[in-house]
């Protein structure tokens, strides 16, 4: 079988993509030990996972919303699935490696979680892209995303600054229901199962859009084929989706809770203005956390964020397509810091963004998960009618990408 090659490698940024990768995970062996260490290799590996799946959150709400195109929504539904096989083995065993005690992301149903899932969905229109997508966009070079992850720790900041009127004392903190997970209530054998059909239901309504719509299919990425195509071109969205899951897993494993991204906004927003002279360690937020005096390196939230933007570097440079996305438009950069500030206010008190939320959170067994998937899917369509005031484009049902 020929293979045939989309673009040639780009050495340079290969090397420092891969230099970046090996003292990423050097540095924190040295300064944290093994366990920290793996995970900053599933970081980089996560970083690989979402450029060459181009796995999207974002886009595929988007595509639903606007167009009925829900293959990548049945995607997410396959990933959901098979991390939650994996969790609810691991949580049940309750041991990781290196010693860790196991355990999921479980949260109560509050006004926070909604308005904040809400705010998360419309940021992620704007922005164009994610939690993990600013991340991988970011690492792969595009400096766009990088505006929309520059909002987002500006607004996980502000999240922090005001976590007291959502999470404490305040008219935003009103509680409806206790943390519920459904392995918790009908064992781990049938709350599993519970899940898994209601994943099943959700894959089937995507079906059904399709059928109604009858959207015009996602176009391919040009990619490399053969075995080229492991590290040089697309993977396709069921691949991404089991790899995804199965680093997920890896997080689990290795650290004893479930992949996050979110956090370590929260984390370098607050550095970043006490390193200014802002007494952030006297927010309530911060009073029971110690993590704010710590070296980013202990946190494990930052070192996985770390290894997925060195990972996308390599994996993007490998593919030939790390570009440095110079010309931004006026709008887009408006946009791009809105969306990124609506999303880290958001996730700091809705439990999470699309990763530990909705994907660790459904994983876990927690209603909480699937609560934030359809108030940021509200959002989604809100986001999406507000694009063209950025000067963003929207979709059409004759657009055969989405």
């Amino acid at each position: 079988m020929t293979t045939t090659l989309a673009t040639p490698t780009q050495r340079q940024p290969l090397i420092v993509g891969i230099g970046l990768s090996v003292a990423l995970i050097v540095a924190v062996a040295v300064t944290q030990g093994a366990s920290k260490a793996s995970l900053a290799g599933v970081g980089v590996a996560l970083g690989v996972a979402l450029f060459h799946s181009r796995f999207g959150f974002t886009s595929a709400w988007r595509q639903l919303v606007a167009v009925g195109q829900g293959r990548a929504l049945q995607a997410h539904m396959l990933m959901l699935a098979v991390a939650l096989i994996g969790f609810s083995v691991i949580i049940s065993n309750g041991k990781g490696f290196f010693g860790t005690t196991t355990g999921g992301f479980v949260a109560p149903i509050t006004l926070a979680l909604f308005v904040g899932a809400f705010l998360f969905g419309v940021g992620m229109q704007l922005g164009g892209s994610c939690a993990s997508g600013t991340l991988f966009a970011t690492g792969s070079g595009q400096l766009g995303v990088l505006i929309t992850l520059v909002g987002f720790i500006g607004g996980s900041g502000l999240g922090v600054a005001g976590f007291d009127f959502w999470n404490g004392d305040g008219p935003g903190a009103v509680k409806i229901a206790d943390p519920f997970s459904f392995t918790a209530r009908f064992g781990t054998l049938g709350g599993t199962v519970i899940v898994l059909l209601l994943i099943g239901l959700v894959a089937l309504v995507a079906e059904l859009i399709i059928r109604r719509r009858r959207p015009p299919r996602i176009e391919a990425v040009p990619a490399a084929t053969g075995f080229a195509r492991v590290l040089r071109g697309s993977w396709p969205l069921w691949v991404g989706a089991i790899a995804l899951a199965v680093l997920n897993i890896g997080v689990l494993l290795v650290t004893g809770r479930p992949w996050g991204v979110t956090s370590a906004f929260r984390l370098w927003a607050s550095k970043i203005l006490d390193g200014v002279g802002v007494d952030v360690g006297s927010w309530t937020f911060w009073v029971d956390r110690p993590g704010l005096q710590e070296p980013l390196f202990a946190d494990n939230t930052s070192v996985s964020n770390f290894g997925i933007i060195v990972g996308a570097l390599a994996a993007s440079a490998a593919a030939g397509q790390f570009a440095l996305v110079r010309k931004v438009p006026a709008r887009s950069i408006a946009a791009g810091l809105l969306g990124g500030l609506l999303m880290g206010y958001g996730a700091t008190f809705a439990a999470g963004c699309n990763i530990g939320a909705y994907f660790s959170g459904i994983a876990s067994g927690s209603a909480h998960g699937w609560i934030w998937a359809v108030f940021a899917l509200l959002g989604t369509w809100v986001g999406l009618k507000l694009r063209p005031v950025f000067g963003l484009a929207v979709p059409k049902p004759s657009d055969s990408s989405c």
